[in-house]
């Protein structure tokens, strides 16, 4: 079974929108796959997703309030076929870490490489729909190029 872990700093807001958006994708599309995601910080831990990203993700009819931050273990790499991080800074914190499987989702979906932002560091609401908007798009677009939907 294939499987992905979105990856981000505290695992509230960017990877459990990703997560959520997959969750979708799998639904959608009756796919056998595994969708989970995870922290590179501990600060959050056993926490929901924070309440803007509950809320984008329910304006968007996709329910992430089950959902719980956890820390990404070492033995992660082993058990996802991808890991999939949200920016820069994950990106080279798993690489230092030993992860070799690791892909940006900044680079799908025509963003050329960017960061996903992070809202949670944003005042008000707006950046949260942005986030959510390069979410959709990205993560579709990796699923479609990595040929997890067609």
């Amino acid at each position: 079974m294939t499987s992905i872990l979105f990856v981000c700093l505290g695992n509230i807001c960017r990877s459990p929108l990703a997560e959520g958006i997959a969750l979708n994708l799998k639904d959608k599309y009756d796919l056998n796959i595994e969708i989970d995601s995870a922290g590179t910080g501990h600060w959050h831990v056993g926490n929901p997703p924070c309440e803007n990203s509950i809320t984008v993700a329910n304006n968007n009819h996709i329910d992430i309030s089950h959902l719980r931050a956890r820390l990404i273990k070492k033995e992660d790499e082993n058990k996802f076929d991808y890991i999939v991080v949200m920016d820069e800074n994950n990106y080279t914190d798993l690489i230092a870490m030993g992860f070799k499987n690791v892909y940006k989702i900044g680079n799908y979906g025509g963003f050329e490489g960017a960061d996903v932002p992070d809202p949670y560091f944003f005042d008000g609401f707006e950046g949260f729909d942005k986030v959510f908007e390069m979410l959709d798009i990205s993560v579709r677009d990796f699923m479609y190029k990595e040929r997890l939907i067609s």
